[in-house]
C-alpha cells in the first residue's frame, strides 16, 4: 500500500484531540490557519472545548521534539506531522481570501502541485466543505472516529416477536417465566432482551416477557395503575417500564423519535424510585436524589450570550425537562420548587456532571444523542454506587455538527451495552403525544 498525506482540517481536530495519531505510517498536514480556528474554541465548556484544548498540548509536545514547520515525527511506525503555512496571495482569485475553508483548501491544492505524484486527501466533517474539494479535483473524505451502524441499518431495538404454541403462552402466565430451552429457538438471545411470545392463530393470545439468566420471565403489567399516572400506552412502553423500575439494571437507553414517551417516562419511574407516591405505599424508594441534566446544544448563539445568571442562562434548555416534571407532579409548581431545594430533585446542564462521582441517585441523560463518544464515557464513568443511569434521545435529530446518526454517543452505548447483563435497551416505534405530532413525524 503506498504512503499517503493526509490534511487534517478543523472540525477533525474539533472531533477528536487524538486525529493526527489515527493514520498509522501515513504523513499528516496541518494547515497554519486550523490551528488560528483551533484556537477560537478553545475556552468553550463542552466537547469541542476540550478537544481544542486536547489536541494544542499534543501540537505544543510535539514542537518540543522538532520544528512543527519542518516535520515531526509522531512516534515508533507513524509517520510525520508537519504545519505549513499559506500566504493569503496565494488564494486563487475566484475563492475568498479571508474565509478560513478557502485558506485551508488552497494549503491542499499548493502541495498537490509541489508534488504532483504522492497521494494528498483532505479530510474533513465539513460536508460542504468535502463538496467543494471535490469540485477543485482534491480528493477528500470524511473523519469517522468509529462507526457503530452499518448504512441503512437501524440501531439495536432491544425486543422481538416470537411465534410460539398456547400452552408455552399459558404456561408464563401461571409460572411466570419460561426456560429457554422449551422454545426451540435456533438464535441466541441477548440479556434483558425483551420478547413478545405470540400465537400464530390468535393474535390477542401474547405475553410479554424479558429475558434473563436463561429464562424468558413474565414483565410485570402496571397498565391498571400506572407509574405517578403515566401508563404505557403500547408494548415498548411497557417493555421500556420494565426496564426503567428494575433497580438492577443500573444502565437502561430509550432511543425514539419526538413524542414517543422516552423521557416521561424515565422521569415517571425516577420520581417513584425516590419520592413516595400518596396512592402507591409499596412502591420501593432505592433511589435518594433524581437528577436530570440534558447536553446543552444551542442553535443559535452560545448560552454566554444570554443575559442573567447560570440558571437563567440554563433555563430554556433545560424547560422541558421541567414541564415534564410539572406534568407528573400535577402541574404543582410549589412542590417542585420544594423536592428541588432539598436537593432530591436536581435537574442541571451536562457540563456541570464532570468531575463529578454520583452515589445512591436516579440520573437521566435527556437528548443524549447531541453526545460525543468521549462525552458518553465522562457520563458513565461518574457513576457511583446504587446509581442508576437513564440515557434518551432520538438519533434522527441530531444538533450537534461534529457527530452524526452513526458515530453518537447514545448510539454508541447502546450498541457496546447491549450483550451486558448490566444493561438494557428498548426503542420506541410509535409516537403517543398526540395524532397531530406522530403525524407530524411521518409527513414532515
Amino acid at each position: 500500500m503506498s504512503k499517503k498525506t493526509y490534511i487534517i482540517d478543523t472540525s477533525v481536530c474539533l472531533t477528536d484531540s487524538s486525529c493526527i495519531y489515527r493514520y498509522g505510517k501515513n504523513d499528516i498536514i496541518i494547515p497554519f490557519k486550523v490551528l488560528e480556528e483551533i484556537d477560537k474554541h478553545k475556552k468553550r465548556q463542552d466537547s469541542v472545548g476540550s478537544n481544542a484544548r486536547s489536541i494544542i498540548r499534543k501540537f505544543d509536545r510535539l514542537r518540543e521534539v522538532a520544528e512543527l514547520s519542518k516535520g515531526v515525527s509522531l512516534g515508533e511506525d507513524m509517520g510525520t506531522l508537519r504545519v505549513v503555512r499559506t500566504d493569503p496571495s496565494q488564494v486563487p482569485p475566484d475563492m475568498n481570501k479571508a474565509d478560513a475553508d478557502h485558506i485551508i483548501m488552497t494549503a491542499a491544492i499548493l502541495e498537490k502541485e509541489k508534488d504532483p505524484e504522492s497521494h494528498f486527501i483532505m479530510v474533513s466533517r465539513d460536508i460542504n466543505m468535502r463538496v467543494m474539494c471535490d469540485s477543485l479535483g482534491i480528493e477528500c473524505e470524511d473523519y469517522v472516529e468509529e462507526d457503530f451502524l452499518e448504512p441503512e441499518t437501524d440501531v439495536y431495538s432491544g425486543f422481538t416477536k416470537i411465534l410460539t404454541r398456547e400452552d408455552v403462552i399459558d404456561e408464563i402466565y401461571s409460572a411466570g417465566f419460561i426456560h429457554f430451552e422449551e422454545l426451540d429457538l435456533d438464535y441466541k438471545i441477548q440479556e434483558n432482551h425483551s420478547v413478545m411470545l405470540s400465537s400464530p392463530f390468535n393474535d390477542k393470545k401474547t405475553a410479554l416477557c424479558r429475558y434473563k439468566n436463561g429464562k424468558f420471565h413474565k414483565i410485570v403489567n402496571i397498565n391498571k395503575k400506572g407509574i405517578w399516572g403515566v401508563k404505557p400506552r403500547n408494548k415498548e412502553q411497557a417493555f421500556a417500564f420494565d426496564l426503567l423500575l428494575d433497580k438492577n439494571i443500573p444502565l437502561v437507553s430509550l432511543v425514539g423519535r419526538a413524542g414517543s414517551g422516552k423521557t416521561l417516562m424515565a422521569i415517571a419511574a425516577g420520581i417513584a424510585q425516590t419520592i413516595r407516591d400518596p396512592f402507591d405505599r409499596d412502591q420501593d424508594q432505592p433511589y435518594t436524589r433524581l437528577v436530570i441534566s440534558r447536553p446543552i446544544q444551542p442553535l443559535g448563539k452560545d448560552i454566554g450570550y444570554l443575559p442573567g445568571t447560570m440558571e437563567e442562562k440554563m433555563a430554556p434548555w433545560l424547560k422541558p425537562i421541567q414541564d415534564n416534571l410539572q406534568h407528573i407532579l400535577g402541574n404543582d409548581k410549589a412542590t417542585l420548587e420544594e423536592y428541588m431545594s432539598r436537593g432530591i430533585i436536581e435537574v442541571e446542564a451536562i457540563t456541570f456532571i464532570r468531575g463529578r462521582s454520583i452515589s445512591n441517585a436516579y440520573i437521566i441523560i435527556d437528548e443524549a444523542q447531541n453526545l460525543t463518544i468521549h462525552e458518553i464515557k465522562t457520563i458513565l464513568t461518574r457513576v457511583g454506587e446504587n446509581t442508576k443511569i437513564i440515557l434518551t434521545g432520538d438519533i434522527d435529530q441530531i444538533d450537534n455538527i461534529y457527530i452524526d446518526k452513526s458515530s453518537n454517543g447514545l448510539v454508541y452505548a447502546v450498541e457496546k451495552f447491549k450483550n451486558e447483563d448490566i444493561a438494557g435497551h428498548i426503542t420506541l416505534l410509535k409516537g403517543e403525544r398526540s395524532r397531530l405530532a406522530t403525524l407530524a413525524a411521518d409527513l414532515l
